[in-house]
């Protein structure tokens, strides 16, 4: 259905709301729950197809656990962090590379962002 021209018409030229990195990493996610998924780097593409690789780490490896640079991830808030958005893919994905007065309609997040912005509020007293 189209409600009003020429503007509401249009449905080519659409672009993907996720990028295929965030992807890739959220289905490897989903297959290796043990896992957390650290980042992920291209590594080939084709005229159909991508191809990343995925690091991920065993939070329960006793080499994880005492490293103090890494033992971050095997906290349980870092459960699948990529589901969340959480990785620098998804985080690309959400536009949260940029910082200050370029990002003021992405955080915490846009949908966040835009309620914010689109609630009346009004004076008990007025």
């Amino acid at each position: 259905i189209v409600y009003g021209k020429p503007c509401g018409q249009g449905i080519n030229k659409w672009k993907a709301v996720r990028n295929l990195r965030n992807i890739a990493e959220e289905r490897v996610g989903r297959k290796c729950g043990g896992l957390r998924v650290l980042n992920s780097y291209w590594v080939a593409q084709d005229a159909v197809h991508k191809w990343f690789e995925v690091v991920m780490v065993d939070p329960f490896h006793k080499c994880i656990r005492d490293d103090p640079r890494i033992n971050w991830i095997c906290k349980n808030v870092m459960k699948h962090r990529e589901l969340r958005g959480l990785t620098a893919a998804g985080r690309k994905a959400r536009g949260l590379l940029k910082k200050g007065k370029r990002a003021t309609k992405l955080r915490p997040s846009y949908r966040a962002a835009y309620r914010k912005h689109s609630l009346m509020r009004l004076r008990r007293f007025r």
